[in-house]
């Protein structure tokens, strides 16, 4: 009788196989701790492949998991570097105009008259605080009804929205230089309103115009629809809820566009020059030249006789620009807090 021939991966060891044999006819008990031993699979057999596509598929994983931890710190470690030398910049500016400017500090340069011994910043100071209310007296409420114009009444992508949305591209792109002469020819000249605060004021609601539109729209567009929904679901008008609802919702965002026209306002000088003029006296009128801070500080570089004084003012810049932005933060602050109860 011919017997089969068992295959070699399935194969059992033949002495192991015999004890047990011999052991189950003597009678005596098998040991299950010692589980018979198959032979090891044959090379190239299907086992052996399986095993090692598992091996290399392994050795694949680990190796795109160091890749990626690699790659997240490189990134993380871009960043950092990135925030640190802008940081660094930054308080090494702060620093240098503080050490230059801190010394130069002295009683007479805010004295109310200015005279070329004091060189006193006290007017240019005053003249700076009312161009910057004049100025946003005139662009705010254009750039906050553009923005809801362009939020509320129109499409997105409309030819009135189109077109709107290129003049302000084109505002913001142009040089303050540009300004300043246009405002020179157009304001000064051609209105007869001579070197004055509100050709200045008028000069600068055109340069910061396309700042207050673009943040106002921007805040506008991130304010719910349901609370729109809601608001007219309950019987107010469209008018009533732009005003009562989505207004002082997006009114962070407002702010936030309003800070930055400030310190542009406040840092702007060339095109001052041509149209507010270099006038040292406090202005008392709006048909008045009016030196502001930045002019200011502009005019005693050039001279070159008074740079000590200079730095001070710089100072002075910095520091009424820093409390600036800071007492609209905590306004902005203040304002969500009360929205969010």
């Amino acid at each position: 009788m011919k017997t089969e021939r068992i295959p070699s991966a399935l194969q059992l060891d033949v002495p192991a196989a015999s004890t047990s044999a011999a052991a189950v006819s003597s009678g005596t008990p098998l040991e299950l701790g010692t589980p018979p031993r198959f032979s090891q699979p044959v090379p190239g057999s299907r086992r052996q492949k399986n095993r090692r596509k598992g091996q290399s598929s392994s050795s694949f994983r680990q190796g795109s998991t160091l890749r990626r931890r690699f790659a997240t710190l490189l990134q993380r470690g871009l960043i950092y570097g990135a925030a640190l030398v802008v940081a660094g910049f930054l308080f090494y500016l702060i620093a240098f105009i503080f050490v230059n400017g801190f010394p130069a500090l002295r009683a007479d340069l805010f004295s109310l008259v200015y005279t070329s011994e004091n060189v006193s910043m006290l007017p240019a100071l005053v003249n700076t605080g009312s161009m910057i209310l004049l100025t946003l007296v005139i662009a705010l409420p254009l750039g906050v009804l553009g923005a809801v114009y362009l939020t509320e009444y129109t499409r997105p992508k409309s030819r009135a929205a189109s077109l709107i949305a290129a003049a302000a591209e084109v505002l913001s792109s142009v040089p303050s230089i540009v300004f300043g002469l246009f405002g020179s020819l157009f304001f000064v000249r051609f209105l007869e309103l001579g070197m004055s605060l509100i050709s200045g004021a008028l000069t600068m609601a055109l340069i910061v115009l396309p700042l207050i539109l673009r943040t106002s729209q921007q805040a506008l567009s991130e304010v719910p629809q349901s609370l729109r929904e809601g608001s007219l679901a309950l019987g107010a008008g469209h008018l009533h809820t732009i005003f009562k609802v989505v207004l002082p919702a997006a009114f962070p965002g407002i702010l936030s566009g309003t800070i930055l026209a400030i310190g542009r306002i406040t840092g702007e000088s060339a095109a001052l020059i041509f149209t507010a003029g270099t006038a040292v006296t406090l202005v008392t009128g709006l048909d008045q030249s009016a030196r502001t801070l930045a002019v200011h500080m502009y005019s005693l570089a050039s001279e070159g006789l008074h740079i000590p004084q200079t730095w001070a003012t710089a100072l002075i810049l910095l520091v009424a620009v820093l409390c600036l932005n800071a007492l609209s933060a905590l306004i902005r602050r203040f304002m969500e807090r009360r929205q969010h109860g």
